[in-house]
Order: structure tokens, then C-alpha cells, then sequence
């Protein structure tokens, strides 16, 4: 149930990015950010919540014994699919008992 969790919410979140990125380009999605506070606020709030999944994407990979870095690089590049991704394609934690 996770796992087409993840897949419908990629789908959907990428079919908004795609429309986001044909209707106003990769500059017209960040440059709202800088027109207010409220706006600022927003992009300042997407940057915490991206660094604390790299951190824990960074902690899992160690304990997992999984490659960090393409994660990261997909994180810093796109956003919300580096975790999104990570996520899709980790395999699930054994079940105790």
C-alpha cells in the first residue's frame, strides 16, 4: 500500500512540476519566492523540510548500507523526488516477531 502511495503521489506531484515548468520555466516556479515575505517564507520553509529529509536520507543509506549521494544530487536538483524517490525504491524493514 506504501509503495502505490509513493508511485500515485510521484505521478501526480510530477504531472503539476511538469505543468509548472512548461507553463512558467524553471526561473518562473523560483522567482515568486523573492516577491515577499510571505512567499520567502514559504521557499524558507521548503529548504528546512528538503535538509532534514537529506539528513535522514544520509542516516538510512548508513544504516542500510545504501549510496547516499544520487539522493542528494536529485534533492538538491528537483526537490521533493530525491526523497520521494529514496523512499520508492528502499526496502522495507523486517518485521519484528
Amino acid at each position: 500500500m506504501q509503495r502505490v502511495l509513493l508511485i500515485v503521489t510521484i505521478a501526480l506531484f510530477g504531472a503539476l512540476s511538469a505543468i509548472a515548468l512548461w507553463k512558467h520555466g524553471y526561473w518562473g516556479i523560483i522567482a515568486p519566492h523573492f516577491q515577499s515575505f510571505g512567499a520567502g517564507q514559504v521557499l524558507a520553509d521548503l529548504v528546512i523540510a528538503l535538509t532534514l529529509a537529506m539528513v535522514w536520507m544520509w542516516h538510512d543509506a548508513k544504516a542500510t548500507g545504501r549510496t547516499v549521494w544520487p539522493w542528494i544530487v536529485i534533492t538538491l536538483a528537483l526537490g521533493s523526488f530525491g526523497p520521494l524517490f529514496y523512499l520508492l525504491t528502499r526496502k522495507p524493514a523486517a518485521t519484528a516477531g
